[in-house]
C-alpha cells in the first residue's frame, strides 16, 4: 500500500467499513477541509468561518461544523451574552489534521501554475466521459 495508509495497525482507508475513512471525507471534504484550515489561526464565530470560507451556505457550514465536532476535530464553545456568541475552535485531535490540510494546500498553491497549464492542454471544463473504460 502506498505511504500513510498502514501507520496504524488494523486501520485501511480503502476498507469501506474502516471508521478513518468517514473521517477522512469529514476532513477533505468539500467543506470540511476549508473549515478545519480557516480555524488554524485560532477560534473564530460561526460568521468569521462562514466569511472565510467563501460560497459555503449557513446550512452546509453548521452540518460541515457539527460533524467535525462529532469526530472531536473541532469543539464549540457558547457564550453567555445577550447577542448570543459561539466559538470554534481546533481541538487537539484536529490541530495536527488541520496543519496537514494546510500542508496540502499549500502543496496544490505550488503546483498550480503546471495544473492549469495541463487543464489548457488536456481541455479541462469539457464533459466527463459517461463511463471510464478503464474500470
Amino acid at each position: 500500500m502506498s505511504r500513510g495508509t498502514e501507520r496504524v495497525a488494523g486501520m485501511n482507508v480503502f476498507d469501506p467499513q474502516c471508521t478513518s475513512r468517514e473521517v477522512l471525507e469529514h476532513a477533505t471534504g468539500r467543506w470540511g477541509g476549508l473549515t478545519l484550515a480557516a480555524l488554524v489561526e485560532g477560534p473564530l464565530r460561526f460568521a468569521e468561518v462562514r466569511r472565510n470560507v467563501s460560497g459555503v451556505s449557513d446550512r452546509m457550514l453548521w452540518q460541515t461544523l457539527q460533524r467535525l465536532e462529532d469526530d472531536g476535530l473541532v469543539t464549540r464553545t457558547p457564550h453567555p451574552t445577550v447577542a448570543r456568541r459561539v466559538d470554534y475552535e481546533l481541538t487537539a485531535l484536529g490541530r495536527p489534521i488541520a496543519e496537514r490540510v494546510c500542508d496540502l494546500i499549500d502543496a496544490i498553491y505550488e503546483q498550480l501554475p503546471g495544473i492549469v497549464a495541463h487543464q489548457r492542454a488536456s481541455g479541462a471544463g469539457a464533459a466527463p466521459p459517461a463511463e471510464d473504460p478503464s474500470d
